[in-house]
């Protein structure tokens, strides 16, 4: 048998045969999760590079098994890789956005998830976005909709502080006006998450864009909502500075360190008193 490596898999997933490619895709995983992989990944990087290349168009594949398989091998590659696929980024995001309008849940909801593994593992959440925010404009419906949908993930995940939003509300705005009505609603719900972490500059920021007054009125009926539902995260985050403050004048360095610490466990939308 033929000793395992990138030159070797750089070859077999050319093939076309979806028996083949799911064979091979099932060795190649193996192949990856194996101790001594990352040696061979980083001295073959021109095999790496072909794999990678003929995974991509394993994701956009119409059969929807190999469509997984090519997912699931990409996050394999992301895992063992981490940083140091980040050239890779621009060679599958296409693909990815692809995906996000697939016509099977499961595809959609892998290719999203991998989205979001480039963000945590790669590179920072923004130089993701800046090659995502194509997806805003993208034929399928489907995939304007997931990639929506993929903002409101990425701001519950990261937060808004990693993010430059003032270069993707623009393309929000466009979107609450979609032929669809399934992007319209996927608009205003990202807009409405960037509010519960950005506040009411949002609001004066979207009174400024030419949005129709009935439409503003509509999004801005969904601020108050969450305003006087207590949603909003930058209030939350602001209580919690305010009992750390408490804490810093008032108890030991100790306690001070539990509470701290108990907090961020909990989260932004809830806490603990001692």
């Amino acid at each position: 048998m033929e000793p395992r490596s990138m030159e070797y898999f750089g070859a077999q997933v050319q093939q076309k045969d979806v028996g083949g490619r799911l064979q091979v895709g099932q060795e190649l995983l193996l192949y990856l999760r194996a101790p001594g992989a990352i040696l061979d990944l980083e001295e073959d990087l021109g095999s790496l590079r072909k794999t990678i290349d003929a995974l991509t168009g394993w994701v956009g594949s119409s059969n929807y098994r190999v469509s997984l398989m090519g997912l699931e091998i990409l996050s394999a590659f992301v895992d063992r890789l981490s940083a140091r696929f980040k050239s890779y980024v621009a060679m599958v995001i296409v693909a990815l956005i692809d995906r996000m309008g697939d016509a099977k849940d499961k595809v959609r909801d892998e290719a999203q998830t991998l989205i979001l593994k480039l963000m945590d593992q790669v590179a920072p959440p923004m130089h993701i976005w800046e090659q995502l925010a194509s997806g805003f404009k993208h034929k399928n419906f489907r995939s304007r909709e997931g990639v929506c949908l993929c903002l409101i993930e990425t701001l519950n995940i990261f937060g808004a502080q990693p993010l430059v939003l003032s270069k993707l509300v623009p393309h929000l705005c466009i979107l609450f006006g979609d032929s669809n009505s399934q992007v319209r609603d996927a608009a205003i719900l990202a807009i409405v998450e960037i509010y519960r972490h950005v506040g009411e500059k949002v609001r004066a920021d979207l009174s400024k864009r030419g949005i129709s007054p009935a439409r503003l009125e509509m999004i801005f009926a969904k601020f108050d909502e969450v305003q006087n539902s207590g949603g909003m995260i930058l209030t939350v985050c602001r209580v919690e500075q305010q009992l750390l403050a408490i804490a810093v004048q008032s108890c030991s360095a100790a306690w001070v360190t539990q509470c701290s610490g108990c907090l961020q466990a909990a989260g932004r939308t809830q806490w603990r008193r001692h």
